[in-house]
């Protein structure tokens, strides 16, 4: 079965193409990674600034409110 010459020639282009949308996936992978720590790590400092009625309205005590804020942005 032999190639034919157009066939030959739109092989890197489709090699290209592939690897390139290969990237991109990696690339939205890793920006939805990112940003679900900042949203993490935003959240974390909005509950550092409750009051204490806030806290128990949505059933935390102030220790458990600083135990989550101590927490690592990134990796927890």
């Amino acid at each position: 079965m032999a190639l034919e010459l157009s066939e030959i020639l739109e092989t890197p282009r489709d090699i290209v193409r592939s690897k390139s949308r290969g990237m991109a996936r990696w690339g939205r992978r890793l920006l939805a990674a990112v940003e679900h720590r900042l949203e993490k790590r935003r959240s974390r400092r909005t509950l550092c600034d409750l009051t204490e009625d806030e806290l128990r309205d949505i059933g935390l005590t102030r220790a458990q409110a600083k135990a989550e804020i101590s927490k690592s942005w990134f990796w927890s």
